[in-house]
């Protein structure tokens, strides 16, 4: 019994024990599975805080690889945008030269159409030559060849006025605008003032009581003076004046210094007359002298022969239009020298020949033959250069220019004869030079009226509308101009106007 008790006993206590066992290994194992979960948390809060960090580290590294890759995607935008402007602005030229291409097709195009129209005309042309050839077949060969000519002109005129029109704009206003500041250059550089010659001289006389004495016994003494001196002696009703006419302005001069001499002696008769005249030629051929000498001098042409000197100093005495010869030709030597600066022609040949050109005007008077050809003979005889007398010789256009120098030499006497003041000219001539250029003018077939203004220095002429077309008042003024040239004498030149107008008027009732 006691054995079975104390075998319950020790299967209670067992029992007890394996309870108690268990309750404390329950509460050792709470203890620690909460001391594992503390460390589990806290390795999870651990973890947690460094996710947490890894991940604001992602964030901050992945917005530093989108920035870059932004950066370097706008940059690739940019280089892209780049490159598309390049070539837009390639497909642009490509564009243009595209058109550029077809413009130049199509202007080819009309080209070959044009030609193709030329040629088509040409042959067309030809046959109608053919059956005007077929037609005329009974003329002659100078016939037939004019009326051809005749026909191929009229057709093609409007192409040739055109081409000429064109020529004439393109190398007009060029060649003008040099030649016009070469010769205001020129003019600028010479200066001189210029004194108007007269045919008549008058003498002052001290009272008109030594009128009478003049005239003399039967007029004696004057007829004496006039013979000697081949001037007119005028006494008339100008109180205390004797004028003295004379187209030859030596003899002139030599009557005005011998009657002034006859005048303050008192003694006035034939024999004393007869003496003062000589004296008077005496001191004209000193003056005549020292003019040549000093338009030797001014000009500084030297080694000339002195009968050449005698020639120049009576040019001094000489006028033409009133211009007086010798300063008109130390004028041409000095724009002639100044325009050969320019030019870069022979300067002392221009200069040279402008101071001779008009010698032979000291002898035409006595010697036959124009003044251009007596000069030539004159320059040859006292053996000045040839090329002094080549660019003399064509001045007045007698000659063909036939260097650089005669062109020189002729444009600086138009010069010194054409510009205001210059020269002058009497009433008569003058209006029949004007009546001369309008008749030319009017000359023409449909024209209806010619006027002639500026003195002479412009013709206009009116042309009837229904009968003259444009290209025909082209033709025209040219035509006129031609014959100007060839059938008038006059200084400078001369502009023709040619003037069509054609008016259609309507009345609105």
């Amino acid at each position: 019994m006691e054995t079975l008790i104390i075998l319950l006993v020790g299967v209670a206590a067992l029992v007890v024990g394996a309870v108690l066992g268990y309750h404390t290994r329950q509460k050792v194992a709470k203890r620690d599975y909460e001391a594992i979960e503390t460390k589990v948390q806290n390795r999870m809060n651990r973890a947690r805080e460094k996710s947490k960090s890894m991940i604001e580290q992602a964030k901050k590294k992945a917005e530093e690889i989108l920035e870059e890759a932004r950066k370097e995607a706008e940059q690739k935008e940019e280089k892209l945008r780049k490159k598309e402007q390049f070539l837009l602005k390639r497909e642009n030229n490509i564009d243009e030269k595209i058109a550029d291409f077809e413009e130049r097709e199509q202007e080819l195009e009309g080209k070959v159409e044009k030609l193709r129209n030329m040629k088509k005309r040409v042959e067309e042309l030809r046959d109608e030559a053919e059956e005007e050839l077929e037609r005329i077949a009974d003329l002659d060969e100078k016939e037939a060849k004019k009326e051809i000519m005749e026909k191929i002109e009229k057709d093609m005129e409007k192409d040739i006025f055109e081409k000429m029109r064109k020529l004439e704009k393109k190398g007009k206003e060029k060649y003008e605008r040099r030649a016009q500041e070469i010769l205001a250059t020129v003019i600028q550089k010479y200066g001189a003032s210029q004194a108007q010659d007269l045919t008549t001289t008058n003498v002052s006389l001290p009272d008109d009581d030594i009128k009478g004495r003049i005239i003399g016994k039967e007029g004696r003494n004057i007829k004496t003076l006039e013979k000697l001196t081949g001037g007119e002696i005028v006494v008339d009703d100008t109180p205390e004046t004797v004028l003295i006419s004379s187209f030859d302005p030596i003899r002139r001069q030599i009557a005005k210094t011998a009657l002034e001499k006859l005048i303050f002696d008192g003694r006035i008769q034939p024999a004393r007359i007869e003496e003062m005249v000589e004296k008077a030629e005496e001191e004209i051929s000193d003056q005549i002298k020292k003019a040549g000498e000093q338009a030797v001098y001014d000009t500084g042409i030297v080694e000339l022969d002195s009968k050449i000197i005698m020639l120049l100093g009576r040019l001094y005495y000489r006028s033409s239009y009133g211009q007086n010869v010798l300063l008109h030709a130390r004028e041409v030597s000095y724009l002639a020298e100044g325009l050969a600066a320019e030019i870069g022609a022979d300067e002392f040949v221009c200069k040279k020949a402008g101071l001779l050109h008009d010698i032979g005007k000291a002898l035409d008077h006595k010697v036959e033959g124009s003044h251009v050809d007596i000069g030539i003979r004159v320059l040859e005889k006292f053996g000045v250069s040839q090329k002094v007398i080549d660019a003399m010789k064509s001045h007045h256009e007698e000659y063909e220019f036939e260097t650089l120098e005669s062109i020189i030499v002729q444009t600086a006497d138009a010069i010194s004869g054409a510009r205001p003041g210059a020269r002058k000219d009497t009433l008569e001539n003058y209006l029949k030079r004007l009546k001369e250029l309008e008749e030319v003018a009017a000359d023409f077939s449909g024209v209806r009226k010619a006027y002639a203004v500026q003195a002479g220095r412009e013709v206009r002429v009116f042309v009837k509308p229904d009968e003259i077309n444009d290209l025909e008042a082209k033709k025209l003024s040219k035509d006129i101009a031609n014959k100007i040239e060839k059938e008038l004498n006059y200084p400078g030149e001369i502009k023709v106007s040619v003037i069509r107008e054609k008016r259609v008027i309507q009345y609105a009732k």
